[in-house]
């Protein structure tokens, strides 16, 4: 499906669920809300994203709901690695839509979804069912997920038919929040991922170094460095087809007169041998009935995956390439730190609308990769929610 049949498919979607929606004189009235984002993105590497995003939701007196959305993801790079294999500044845009519908009746809740994302050389397709139910009088809320998610990557200009990455993702999730007292609430959650198929990207290249030149290859070293040390050509990535992952998290929030402190901790581990923790920490503090500040702080720690490395050693004879069957040039599977910190803001002005936005700024640290051996990054949020009718 092109990206402008998807956008008509999107938009005559809302407008039937918009024509089916019930007057407001009726008995069983149907609320609806809408909500508008636009969010940024830059870093040091010269990545650009921008993402302008709307959604709407619709729920009725008698538990019934249904909600849509729509964004576009405007890419424009010329990262060090782009510009390392020759190739310039490029920006492509994503499209990507989702839309869900629920149920509600006492203890019990029911959510089915599904979504889609469409880019000129990458097509992604996600459905989801989800199933929860209050006890204990609702001091406890279990919830129960399972997702399924397509992808096909393939090469702009190039149909999927003569080339294609095929993969697929299953997703098992669960998760308890219990309500410990009046004020403080503690959720604990459990991911479970299985992915199997071709999960490298066709435009990544990576350089090949002889034995005895491989340890002289410095941390950060530049495209130049790497060009007079390494062997000619470069060799595609090659990752292992399949990739376990399991992810546990905890996020404990109590609320004080006048604001809410919420912690959130995140441990992460799969069968590449990768490792990681992230830790979560934000404050918000009401300044008035319709303004609320809250400063937020995040920090990730992470180990490579084991068939990493800085500089992989291959040879060539006769034509003949000899590298690691398993090979990466993603420094996002290498080992790393993040830090984060941010700053955000909510208006409410009526009860019918909602303003906020939000800046943060991280610093990422790669103690083991080529080309770069940090990154800067900025991300900026505006959004409005508000009440349709």
């Amino acid at each position: 499906m092109s990206p402008s049949v998807f956008r008509r498919w999107a938009k005559f979607v809302l407008c039937a669920l918009a024509a089916s929606a019930p007057a407001r004189v009726t008995a069983d009235p149907t609320r609806w809300d809408g909500n508008g984002e636009l969010s940024g993105y830059y870093d040091s590497d010269d990545v650009t994203v921008v993402t302008p995003a709307v959604g709407a939701k619709a729920k009725t007196d008698d538990g019934w709901s249904a909600r849509g959305g729509y964004l576009i993801d405007i890419v424009s790079a010329a990262s060090v690695d782009i510009v390392s294999t020759a190739s310039p500044r490029w920006t492509e845009v994503r499209h990507a839509g989702e839309l869900g519908a629920g149920f509600e009746r006492g203890n019990y809740a029911v959510n089915l979804s599904g979504a889609a994302s469409f880019e000129p050389d990458f097509v992604s397709w996600t459905a989801g069912l989800e199933g929860s139910r209050f006890f204990a009088n609702k001091q406890l809320l279990l919830t129960v997920g399972y997702a399924f998610q397509r992808d096909i990557a393939g090469r702009k200009g190039t149909s999927f038919s003569d080339y294609a990455l095929r993969s697929v993702r299953h997703t098992a999730s669960t998760s308890a929040e219990l309500v410990l007292d009046r004020a403080t609430t503690l959720t604990l959650a459990l991911d479970v991922m299985l992915e199997s198929g071709r999960q490298e990207k066709p435009y990544r290249y990576l350089p090949l170094f002889a034995a005895d030149v491989a340890p002289m290859v410095p941390t950060g070293a530049s495209i130049e460095l790497v060009n007079q040390l390494r062997l000619p050509g470069r060799i595609g990535e090659q990752l292992p087809d399949t990739r376990r992952r399991a992810a546990a998290s905890a996020r404990l929030a109590h609320r004080f007169e006048h604001s809410t402190l919420t912690f959130w901790d995140r441990i992460y581990a799969d069968g590449w041998g990768m490792f990681a923790n992230t830790a979560d920490a934000r404050w918000v503090v009401e300044v008035s009935r319709a303004l609320s500040l809250w400063p937020a702080l995040r920090f990730h720690e992470q180990s490579a995956v084991s068939f990493w490395r800085r500089a992989y050693v291959g040879s060539i004879q006769d034509g003949r390439v000899d590298a690691p069957s398993f090979r990466t040039g993603d420094r996002e599977l290498s080992r790393l730190w993040t830090a984060t910190a941010g700053f955000g803001a909510g208006l409410a002005p009526s009860q019918d609308l909602r303003l906020s936005m939000q800046l943060d700024a991280s610093y990422t640290d790669f103690p083991n990769t080529l080309y770069i051996d940090h990154r800067w990054a900025t991300f900026a949020v505006a959004a409005v929610d508000v009440r349709l009718w």
